[in-house]
């Protein structure tokens, strides 16, 4: 080996610098943090499909506002449009000829939207229950809605089941119109409650729901499978995170906060939380951490200082934990 001072003074400089950039480039690929790129490479199928789920969430709440947004706009250039009926046949026209009729974008995607969830209009007056459409309206256009004889039949039990359990396999917590199915369709059955009935939201089954009117098998499965994700609804609102009109629910709910499944933050690990709906990964891990390293966590305020929590997450997540 060459003794190091054999080098010329110039050259024993040029060596030294050299030996720098080494160090500093492995320094820098051990502790950089790795590309967005090649973290999602590294993604298991468990988080693909919770990236997945809060994408498909975000898309149906851009969908969501930009018809209300439309619909605002609409209203202030003019009011509602004018109507030009012409024969149509509720259960065929695409949503183009829905708009020649003179019905805004998103009323005639709520119309293919309840379609594609299985409804069907087997009587003019069933067109009155689409989501946003006036009484002025219907009057103008129920003169013109024609049916076929098979549009008034109602299905075989084998087909009826066939629909339902197909469309169960389209439904997801954002592919639900936000419109309620009719009561007299194939879907609900023939006893529904009373005005005034009060039926609590995390105990009741998918036959109890279905007694409400209104609500459906798609819808009442819908709700449930929900619940058992959150562990049980705290507020009547939640039900807007499935894209079902709270709203229109809510005189028929009442809530037993006692019967929510609550998460022990003590002991749970990473996988635990990430699997409930107001938890994602990295706020799963955070809460690990955390606890690993200042000990059990006595409330949530010490996650108020990280930033994988905002206010509001950690408001929506302290229904679902304990100490």
């Amino acid at each position: 080996m060459i003794p190091f001072f054999y080098f010329s003074r110039k050259e024993q400089r040029g060596i030294l610098l050299l030996l720098f950039l080494v160090i500093v480039v492995l320094i820098v690929e051990l502790y950089v943090p790795k590309s967005s790129t090649e973290e999602e490479e590294r993604r298991t199928p468990e988080e693909e499909e919770a990236f997945q789920t809060e994408y498909d969430a975000f898309t149906a709440s851009l969908r969501q506002q930009e018809e209300e947004r439309t619909r605002r706009e609409e209203n202030r250039a003019g009011g509602v449009r004018p109507l030009t009926p012409f024969p149509f046949n509720p259960n065929r026209a695409d949503s183009a000829t829905l708009c020649h009729l003179g019905l805004p974008s998103w009323m005639a995607r709520n119309v293919i939207r309840y379609r594609e969830a299985g409804g069907k209009f087997r009587r003019p007056d069933d067109f009155r229950r689409i989501y946003g459409l006036t009484e002025e309206q219907f009057l103008t256009l129920r003169p013109y809605i024609t049916l076929t004889p098979e549009d008034t039949l109602r299905s075989s039990f084998k087909e009826a089941s066939s629909a339902r359990q197909a469309s169960s396999h389209r439904d997801s917590a954002v592919s639900v119109p936000r419109i309620l199915l009719h009561p007299d369709s194939i879907y609900t059955p023939r006893e529904k409650y009373p005005p005034g009935t009060l039926v609590d939201l995390n105990r009741a089954d998918t036959t109890e729901l279905m007694k409400i009117p209104g609500i459906g098998s798609t819808i009442s499965r819908l709700i449930v499978s929900y619940r058992q994700r959150l562990g049980g609804f705290y507020d009547i609102g939640q039900l807007q995170e499935i894209n079902l009109d709270a709203e229109q629910l809510r005189p028929w709910f009442r809530i037993d906060e006692q019967a929510i499944r609550r998460i022990d933050l003590t002991t749970a690990g990473i996988e635990t939380l990430r699997r409930h709906p107001y938890i994602n990964f990295y706020q799963a891990r955070a809460m690990v951490e955390h606890r690993r390293k200042h000990g059990p966590l006595s409330s949530l305020k010490p996650l108020a200082l990280l930033e994988e929590f905002t206010a509001q997450d950690l408001e929506r997540i302290g229904h679902y934990v304990t100490f």
